[in-house]
């Protein structure tokens, strides 16, 4: 099972520009009570800001995973960059969400997708556009039959077709295999933001907080009744079963959203977020280094049951760290502004780029290590031509648009959500 995925959430449109070093996301008990308690979720109130780490996380796990799909043996678990790109977009997402309820009463739902599908379809759609024309037009192996590949990633469906896949992966997705985990993330903003508008609605935050956790569990239950070695593209594929590692960053920022900076519980989180930060990190590069998920070897029930759960659970732990401890060494680590920026700018055109670009290049006759080198670097020139040619004009034109259109939000639970 070839994978990657970058975290596809940006939050330059909806947040300010400006990088902090995971300053604690937390406003005091008066400021609370100043600003109408944020129904719940006072800590949702603060200023806007990116945390530079994150990013820096992104760009260690994108590189991670393009080593691993070109140099397997290098990295056999590398596909775990995958999952914790899935843990940091449900923790992103989630965090704008909240602050946008926290402070309006709503979610502006039309807004939300509209912001997505800028961020993410028309660089996916011009990859797909690419990739379609080399498929008729070159007479390239590896490209033979893209173009339905290339229908399958712009529908965001490919994930769905290989989890019908029992045996190995057919041809119809090979070309653009890796937009799978494109299909689980934006299946996941399809439905998280109106299934989390409800819950926020209808139910206290505390019961808010019990009912994500819940949701955190049933996945791995229903990967323990599907559990079979003919059933691993499923579980690997599938919205549903991988719905967990989304979840349990959604969980992360409900509860630092919750928690308020005088809360004793808040300081016993940043505590052991710090001790166990190097550990998770640890034990993540151990998986990467030597658990081969995706290989037939790999495919057993702990992995493909609780696995999934424990490195979204690890994920957490660096997650935690690097919003609560800005002095520690992870953050500063993850936070040296060359990694910050790849991660905030490039990472996404990395992701889409790095496997077309490989496959040209092998077709081209680049073998061993020079497939590596000469990959990285033009995938690197690919993702910086996407960022400054469609990507970014596009980034600046929504951010226009939300400074001069006033946001229409839902005020009560009668009020519409659109």
């Amino acid at each position: 099972m070839s994978t990657l995925q970058r975290s596809t959430v940006d939050e330059t449109t909806e947040q300010s520009p400006d990088v902090r070093a995971a300053a604690p996301p937390l406003v005091p008990a008066s400021a609370e009570r100043g600003r109408g308690g944020g129904r719940g979720f006072s800590s949702a109130l603060r200023g806007g800001g990116r945390v530079a780490g994150l990013d820096g996380l992104r760009t260690v796990a994108v590189v991670l995973v393009i080593v691993y799909h070109v140099e397997p043996d290098l990295v056999p678990g590398g596909s775990v960059g995958v999952d914790v790109f899935f843990t940091i977009s449900g923790f992103v997402i989630t965090r704008l969400l909240v602050g946008e309820y926290a402070r309006t009463g709503g979610i502006g739902l039309w807004s939300f997708y509209r912001r997505r599908w800028l961020r993410l379809m028309p660089a996916l759609l011009v990859m797909c556009a690419v990739t379609a024309l080399l498929s008729v037009t070159f007479a390239l192996p590896l490209f033979r039959g893209a173009w339905v590949a290339a229908a399958l990633a712009a529908g965001s469906v490919v994930n769905l077709v290989r989890a019908g896949d029992s045996g190995t992966y057919s041809d119809l997705t090979a070309p653009l295999s890796h937009t799978w985990s494109l299909g689980v993330e934006e299946q996941f903003y399809l439905a998280w933001p109106i299934l989390l508008l409800v819950l926020l609605r209808h139910a206290r935050a505390r019961v808010v907080l019990g009912c994500v956790a819940v949701l955190c569990v049933l996945p791995v239950l229903w990967r323990t009744v599907l559990w079979d070695p003919t059933a691993t593209h499923r579980i690997y594929n599938g919205p549903d079963t991988r719905a967990d590692q989304l979840l349990i960053g959604a969980l992360l920022a409900l509860v630092l959203a919750r928690l308020r900076a005088d809360d004793p519980r808040l300081a016993a989180l940043r505590r052991w977020a710090g001790r166990l930060c190097w550990p998770a990190l640890a034990v993540l590069g151990l998986i990467a280094w030597q658990i081969p998920i995706t290989e037939v070897n790999g495919w057993n029930p702990v992995w493909y049951t609780v696995g999934f759960l424990a490195t979204a659970l690890l994920t957490a732990c660096v997650v935690a760290a690097l919003e609560l401890c800005p002095r520690s060494w992870p953050t500063r680590l993850l936070s040296l502004s060359a990694m910050v920026w790849i991660g905030r700018n490039l990472s996404y055109g990395m992701y889409l780029w790095h496997y077309p670009v490989i496959r040209l290049l092998h077709d081209l006759g680049v073998r061993g290590d020079a497939l590596l080198q000469t990959g990285l670097a033009a995938t690197f020139a690919a993702a910086l031509a996407s960022y400054a040619l469609i990507e970014r004009p596009l980034l600046r034109r929504g951010r226009s648009r939300v400074r001069r259109v006033e946001p229409v939000v839902a005020a009560g639970p009668g009020s519409p959500v659109l």
